[in-house]
């Protein structure tokens, strides 16, 4: 059979334009007609439309566009269509939807295929919306019987698991039908390894069963989540017979029933990945909300000269502004070495004191904090005029404003609430701070772009005199590692501490990590690259008493 894997970047709620892109894409392949054309999980609406599934209208403007889609297949048909979306439940009882795969051709819906393992773990939610459908059955289609699954559907694999999340394997069951043809659409977020853990779960179903495998994910990014492509098709040995970019929109011609060859599929460097990860997450984040121009204030440090290359990337250095808002207590070179960045990324660069601001604020002050020593509420003035300056700037220019804040402050609270965490996205809020390094050498790589001064000098919030972050975290080395097995894994101090970590320092960091749950509430919304980021896989109580 001949196959086409779209592999293509849909947006959430925007059912006409993706029709519109579903349209082009048939267009595209006049010269060479395949015989099926496989679009990801829920292309139509995009994934996660969230609520929207909710929204009666919503639906009903789904339906009228399935029947859209089945009069353009009348132009092509000898090609069937094979998409997600989501369909009305036949029930009486539980969930209103089905999350399905359509298979359109000529007119009709040939066949569909209701999603039968529904996650409800991390970022995942779609028991909230969809009934499971466990009757699975194959469909005849050019000569193959296919086996369609959708996304979770193939992650219940015997061989892979210790404990398995489900009692029940679809693509078993399609297999025991007589599938000779395996096919799974996908909307599976990247994190950082998880495509190689795809490929093995991919390979091994076409291996145990001795069937083809045919595995087409969503690219792109809609809002916390990155999509990071690599769909792939296997043969009946699990071994590669095509494999897509990562990060890419890409049309990819199959011919399923050829042997493949094992040099094809390579894992994809971890920085570099991540890197990607992050360019794509911005790029989508502000075409898709509309935004053409970035801002962020640039502090000398490495946070922000990192999250000030990737949103160069994103959307060229021609639409990235850096503000660097010197303090009195500002060394020479956090200024020198912010200018230095965005001459080298050639971006526009202002630079806008703040110390007569301050003392202005201070001033206002005196009476009040007259018989206070000075503490953080006085650094915290510094963040918060910055955070107002940069924010005026995004009001007035319709610039969207991008936080700087790595992981590891986030997780124990060295981030100050409508200064430095101001923002509409925080590209690095899921990079500890050890991973912030590694991207800037990343960076760096072919050539400086992030001034050499900025990755070695110790990393300060220049808030008061001779302050660096060490005098009051624990080193980022042993601070990431803590927060590895505490945030990420869900790990209990007396856990972590047998894994060699000094028992003050885990409890520290543990409690720092509970008390700010209030700020990470409050964060603009951030990437997701790790096993676990602070956002909507991660749902921990505010107003709370517990011992981790």
């Amino acid at each position: 059979m001949k196959v086409v894997i779209a592999q293509v970047n849909p947006i959430v709620g925007d059912i006409e334009g993706n029709i519109r892109k579903l349209t082009e894409t048939l267009g595209s392949l006049d010269k060479e007609r395949p015989d099926l054309i496989v679009f990801p999980e829920l292309y139509l609406v995009g994934y996660p439309p969230r609520d929207l599934l909710e929204r009666q209208w919503f639906i009903e403007r789904t339906e009228q566009a399935v029947v859209r889609i089945k009069k353009l297949s009348m132009e092509y048909p000898e090609t069937g269509i094979l998409l997600g979306a989501p369909t009305r439940s036949s029930r009486k009882t539980g969930k209103a939807l089905h999350n399905s795969a359509l298979l359109i051709c000529n007119g009709e819906t040939l066949f569909s295929y209701h999603k039968s393992l529904l996650p409800t773990y991390d970022v995942f939610d779609e028991a909230r919306y969809f009934e499971p459908e466990f009757e699975v059955e194959t469909v005849s289609f050019k000569g193959e019987i296919l086996g369609i699954s959708v996304c979770e559907d193939a992650w219940n694999v015997q061989d892979m698991w210790s404990i398995r999340n489900y009692g029940y394997d679809p693509v078993e069951e399609l297999v025991k039908k007589g599938a000779t043809l395996l096919i799974n659409i996908s909307a599976s977020p990247f994190q950082v390894g998880k495509e190689e853990l795809r490929f093995r779960i991919i390979s091994n179903h076409a291996r145990r069963h001795g069937v083809p495998f045919l595995y087409v994910n969503q690219v792109g990014a809609n809002d916390e989540l990155v999509f990071d492509g690599r769909s792939i098709c296997v043969d009946k040995n699990g071994v590669p017979v095509k494999v897509l970019a990562a990060f890419e929109e890409e049309l990819a011609f199959v011919e399923t029933g050829i042997s493949g060859s094992p040099g094809l599929y390579t894992p994809l460097d971890r920085t570099g990945s991540i890197y990607n990860a992050l360019v794509t997450g911005i790029a989508d984040y502000m075409r898709k909300c509309g935004f053409q121009k970035a801002i962020l204030g640039l502090s000398g440090g490495i946070d922000s000269a990192v999250v000030c290359c990737l949103a160069a990337a994103a959307v060229g250095n021609e639409n990235v502004l850096g503000i660097s808002m010197p303090s009195p207590y500002s060394s020479t070179g956090s200024v020198e070495d912010s200018r230095k960045l965005a001459e080298n990324l050639g971006i526009e660069f202002k630079v806008i004191p703040i110390s007569g601001i301050y003392s202005s604020y201070l001033g206002s002050f005196e009476e009040h904090f007259r018989d206070q020593e000075p503490d953080i509420a006085e650094e915290n003035i510094q963040a918060r005029i910055r955070g107002s300056i940069v924010m005026a700037f995004s009001n007035k220019f319709g610039y969207l404003l991008l936080s700087t804040g790595n992981k590891s402050e986030m997780s124990v609270g060295y981030c100050t609430l409508y200064g430095d965490m101001s923002g509409g996205l925080s590209p690095i809020s899921d990079v500890p701070k050890t991973m912030v390094y590694e991207l800037a050498r990343y960076i760096n790589r072919e050539r400086e772009l992030i001034p050499e001064e900025t990755i070695t000098k110790p990393p300060s919030a220049e808030l008061k005199p001779d302050q660096l972050d060490q005098d009051t975290l624990p080193a980022y080395d042993i601070l990431d590692g803590i927060l590895h097995y505490y945030v990420d894994e869900g790990y209990g101090a007396e856990d972590i501490i047998k894994k060699g970590y000094e028992s003050e320092t885990v409890y520290w960091v543990i409690r720092n990590v509970n008390r700010n749950e209030y700020k990470r509430k409050q964060a603009a919304p951030g990437l997701k690259v790790t096993t676990k980021a602070f956002g909507i896989g991660r749902r921990m109580p505010i107003a709370a008493k517990y011992q981790s």
